[in-house]
């Protein structure tokens, strides 16, 4: 039996200005926004090099993270969601 998705992660999401300048300003899917949010965080290099759970910002990423510096992969997509509607 083939797993259906799940029409709510399908759904077009806006991001807002902060996100825009991570994952672009057009409405799309939350799975396509991860995928482009782990790509810019694997292209600037981001991983934590010592703990690869987490993310350390760069000036475009900490206005998503309300200011911090670092974040685990589990609190990223928690502050993620603030900033998309």
């Amino acid at each position: 039996m083939a797993r259906k998705p799940n029409a709510a992660f399908m759904k077009p999401v806006q991001p807002d200005d902060k996100l825009a300048l991570v994952v672009g300003s057009k409405p799309l899917p939350r799975t396509e926004l991860t995928k482009k949010l782990w790509a810019y965080i694997r292209k600037n290099g981001l991983q934590d090099k010592q703990n690869r759970r987490n993310i350390n910002a760069d000036d475009a990423l900490k206005a998503v993270f309300n200011g911090k510096k670092q974040v685990s992969m589990f609190d990223m997509t928690k502050l993620v969601s603030k900033h998309v509607s």
